[in-house]
């Protein structure tokens, strides 16, 4: 594609150059006015704007009146993460229902009820007649979280009552969007994948009876073939990543927007936007990158010595995209542990034995146990440092031959059930609109005539 018009007229490096010498805060000022910066203190821990009864995320305790790093801990409307998982781990279950009528409905459901509710879901499977054709097809993008944001917008112009925030209505067209995200994420793709690189366009329907996880991987291959562990790792990825407290940035960004009154296709197309980020929802893509490359650049990865140089290259910003990090290692909460992280590593290995990929497993544990102690030595940090839910989830979906582009939007159609809990409970619970203060660090100027500028 050549060159818009925009980007042809002369003067706009100039302007840009002006955007970037008149609109740069001083960092110091921060300290100066007691700001704190991205709504977090210097421990990294965020400034409390609300309250909420869907999850809770704890990370210290208070021992004799001082606070105490301890073990994550992550807990959906008050049930403890770990114990929601063994729940359908053990007996053999898929959770990723259970956990969404739990976040939405505030109690687990009994046998009648989840039946129901998976029923429910599965006949909300369905897009508007030629949806696919007309919508997902018309611009196909490599960028499928713009393509789901386009979709969703477009969802509005089929809803007659788009516009109405009542609870009931709000709740059906969030189910509705849980029930068909896998289907514009997977159609998204199968469309790039078709007119961009010139591979057979396949589109296979969902089937009602079963489960998210399943039907993810059934629309996306060829044969519509998986293997059960395959669909159970998916299906605990989903439970996993179905929501993370109020505070993270894309949920915060559905209490942002649903406070102005906003209807749900609004808010869910800018949380989508908020989530497609590498520092926020595309972390994991940087975490498969990452390693990558130090297979690359690393000629026996299982020399301890030889990793441990590559990670220091990395924070010297001497390795990979040179931006000083360990992707996913470190979390804006948590420091000891991450629950998710500790939950999922206890599939990883088995689904990397099935995919004979063990190699790669001992290299991702040897990283996860080094890491934390070459960055202390490095760093002058205020927490500790481990493993985030990003560092296995990457390797998972490599594992699973998920193509890249589909990584972040799988994130998201875990995450839209914790959107759409937090959109329901700032409808009911709060009635103003979130606006924070800023503070003005510009001098008042005198306005100067043209003629004398």
């Amino acid at each position: 594609m050549g060159k818009s018009k925009l980007e042809q007229a002369k003067g706009l490096e100039q302007l840009a150059a002006k955007c970037q010498a008149n609109s740069k805060v001083d960092p110091a000022l921060y300290s100066v006015y007691d700001v704190k910066r991205g709504l977090r203190d210097i421990n990294g821990l965020g400034v409390v704007a609300g309250l909420t009864q869907i999850s809770e995320i704890l990370s210290y305790e208070i021992v004799d009146g001082e606070k105490r790093p301890m073990d994550g801990i992550l807990r959906y409307r008050g049930i403890h993460i770990n114990d929601i998982c063994k729940g359908f781990v053990n007996e053999k279950r898929f959770g990723f229902e259970e956990a969404t009528y739990l976040l939405l409905f505030g109690e687990l459901p009994n046998e009648k009820e989840l039946a129901d509710f998976r029923e429910l879901i599965g006949k909300g499977r369905t897009l508007p007649t030629n949806f696919v054709r007309d919508v997902v097809m018309k611009a196909p993008s490599k960028d499928m979280m713009n393509t789901l944001a386009r979709s969703v917008l477009t969802l509005a112009c089929y809803d007659e009552k788009a516009d109405d925030n009542s609870i009931e209505n709000v709740l059906r067209q969030c189910l509705m969007l849980i029930s068909v995200f896998p289907m514009l994420a997977v159609y998204a793709y199968q469309a790039y994948r078709h007119y961009e690189l010139g591979k057979s366009l396949h589109i296979h329907n969902p089937k009602p009876e079963l489960s998210t996880a399943e039907n993810f991987l059934r629309m996306l291959r060829t044969d519509k073939k998986y293997t059960e562990l395959e669909a159970r790792i998916l299906d605990l990825a989903l439970v996993l990543h179905a929501e993370h407290g109020g505070g993270n940035n894309s949920t915060f960004t559905t209490h942002v927007v649903t406070s102005s009154g906003a209807d749900t296709y609004a808010v869910i197309a800018a949380a989508l936007g908020s989530l497609k980020g590498p520092k926020h929802g595309g972390a994991n893509i940087k975490v498969v990158e990452m390693f990558q490359d130090l297979k690359k650049n690393v000629k026996d990865t299982t020399d301890p010595a030889q990793v441990e140089e590559y990670l220091l290259k990395l924070l010297h910003k001497e390795a990979f995209d040179k931006k000083g990090l360990i992707y996913g290692m470190g979390h804006a909460v948590y420091s000891i542990s991450d629950p998710r992280s500790e939950i999922f590593k206890q599939y990883v290995k088995q689904l990397a034995m099935e995919k004979d990929r063990e190699a790669d497993y001992k290299l991702y544990t040897m990283v996860e146990k080094m890491a934390p102690e070459v960055i202390a030595r490095e760093r002058k940090i205020y927490k500790g440092v481990s493993a985030n839910i990003d560092f296995y989830s990457g390797f998972v979906y490599s594992m699973l031959d998920l193509p890249h582009e589909l990584y972040t939007p799988l994130f998201a159609m875990a995450r839209i059930v914790g959107w759409s809990a937090h959109r329901m409970e700032e409808l009911i619970s709060q009635d103003k609109i979130i606006r924070p203060g800023y503070t003005c660090v510009q001098e008042p100027r005198e306005y100067v005539r043209l003629e004398d500028r």
